[in-house]
């Protein structure tokens, strides 16, 4: 006997949907991860390369991201529960 979602998990890597799936839920997550008053500031994201980029409309809220890049994608990665990306680009 399997748990349904064991099935289901292994269903999505023989599939090749288990990383696209990982990926939409890290981009879904952005908003609770970076906070609200971030997240109206954020136009675009989209992941390439296992790298998430973020289009910002604000140049002193990309500076002070950038800075802190490497505790967001722990936290973005936490949030998912697997290593979906490695760096994050704000642009």
């Amino acid at each position: 006997m399997k748990q349904v979602s064991e099935v289901l998990l292994y269903a999505l890597r023989q599939q090749g949907l288990e990383t696209p799936l990982l990926q939409r839920r890290l981009i879904d997550s952005w908003q609770d991860v970076a906070g609200a008053v971030i997240a109206q500031y954020t136009r675009n994201l989209y992941i390439r390369n296992q790298t998430l980029f973020v289009a910002l409309t604000n140049p002193a809220l990309r500076a002070d991201l950038s800075m802190m890049r490497q505790q967001y994608v722990q936290r973005l990665n936490a949030a998912v529960g697997s290593q979906v990306i490695c760096d994050i680009r704000f642009c």
